[in-house]
């Protein structure tokens, strides 16, 4: 089952936030991340906030249900527009996840999607993308998505070998993504992307390369390509434990990671983080930039998480809790974090070292900064960006970021 929630301090009833939240607002990105947290079936590696028809039944009733989910997240970008008061920025970002968004009719994600329009405007050059499963859309809903104003979308291919998505429990059939993409480009989507995993079990490097040249030849603008995380409480994770399945180790990863790069940079797709290729600066996931670099995004949704100013808050898991707070006009918030000049400083090192731009070496620490110049000396940091005042990773680097990262933040 997913995860448990983090600890925190209590959401207030209405869920105000300090005015420390919203000092200098007008000056950051705002986004939107809705989250719809129902799946046909639990694909095996996965541990995100989602269910199925089945571990709902019984647990949350009417409330629970997703025909009437589309009207329950309306209801909290509603309750964002009052916490957010006069906040004058138009929204730059709605994405939404799951969860499989595309189990909703699309009049429900147009509908949701009006809602954030409607509250708060979204900007003349807004980037709005949905995550779809293959087998859940076709040409007349996707021409209704982007009839309705969604102008990016993200398809979960995960691999084009059979062998491999019975290992992940995925349901698609090989070919389908690709065909999507198609779709997608036909009813009018400027741009699409594909969600590629490395390091299945069993999966060879053949496999992997048959992945990345299918994806190629769908002709998406974007291509994310994720190791596999083996998450305790997957049934993934139980299938390794009893012997059923390898585990792929570090070394398989790094090796399917270069040969990401391989391809992909052959093909006119340049890295821009660590794990994500564009063909161009348009093609960039613009949302995701917004995590990144510590923007601002309400996070509507069971279990969906926020950050605003410095404030971090998660709301309720179960969609019937979620749902119970907002018709009792209550937030949806389980609990927040109000982050240290030192947490926000921490942060940006994290995520911004996995940026092709990297992270200014004036965020680093006397300890950082040595830890850099090693870093620089070993080939992990690469000379040119360094010179000019930032810490930029090399190939190499991204193959050894987790560590490279826990030096600087030193």
């Amino acid at each position: 089952m997913p995860s448990a929630l983090p600890d925190g301090e209590p959401v207030p009833h209405d869920g105000a936030l300090p005015a420390s939240a919203l000092a200098g607002a007008a000056a950051r990105p705002l986004g939107f991340y809705l989250h719809v947290p129902y799946c046909a079936t639990r694909c095996g590696y996965c541990d995100f906030n989602t269910y199925t028809a089945t571990e709902l039944r019984g647990t949350g009733g009417v409330l629970a249900s997703r025909d009437n989910y589309a009207d329950t997240l309306i209801d909290e970008v509603r309750l964002a527009r009052k916490v957010l008061g006069d906040d004058p920025r138009e929204v730059r970002t709605v994405f939404v996840g799951g969860g499989t968004p595309t189990l909703l009719d699309a009049a429900d994600l147009v509908r949701m999607l009006g809602a954030v329009r409607e509250e708060f405007g979204l900007a003349a050059d807004a980037e709005i993308t949905t995550e779809a499963n293959p087998e859940s859309v076709d040409p007349a809903y996707l021409a209704a998505l982007r009839e309705g104003g969604f102008n990016r979308i993200s398809f979960g291919m995960q691999s084009a070998r059979q062998h491999v998505l019975k290992v992940l429990d995925r349901t698609h059939t090989p070919g389908r993504p690709e065909r999507c993409v198609a779709e997608a480009r036909a009813a009018g989507f400027e741009h699409v992307n594909l969600d590629l995993i490395y390091g299945t079990p069993g999966e060879s490097d053949e496999d992997w390369r048959a992945s990345l040249d299918a994806a190629l030849d769908a002709g998406p603008d974007h291509v994310s390509a994720y190791a596999l995380i083996v998450e305790e409480g997957t049934r993934l994770a139980a299938r390794i434990r009893r012997g059923e399945v390898p585990m792929t180790d570090d070394d398989v990863h790094a090796d399917r990671y270069l040969i990401a790069e391989e391809v992909l940079s052959s093909a006119g797709y340049d890295w821009y983080e660590v794990s994500n290729w564009a063909t161009s600066d348009k093609a960039r996931c613009l949302h995701n930039e917004l995590y990144w670099r510590g923007a601002d995004w309400w996070g509507a949704g069971p279990g969906a998480h926020s950050h605003v100013g410095g404030v971090r808050w998660w709301n309720v898991k179960h969609p019937g809790a979620y749902a119970g707070a907002l018709a009792e006009g209550r937030s949806p918030g389980a609990g927040r974090e109000i982050l240290t000049e030192e947490d926000r400083r921490v942060e940006r090192i994290l995520l911004e070292l996995r940026l092709r731009e990297g992270v200014p070496l004036d965020l680093l620490r006397t300890e950082g900064l040595a830890a850099s110049r090693r870093a620089l000396a070993d080939g992990l940091l690469d000379p040119g960006p360094y010179e000019a005042g930032r810490a930029a990773l090399t190939l190499r680097g991204r193959l050894l970021a987790d560590a490279v990262v826990r030096d600087l933040v030193d």
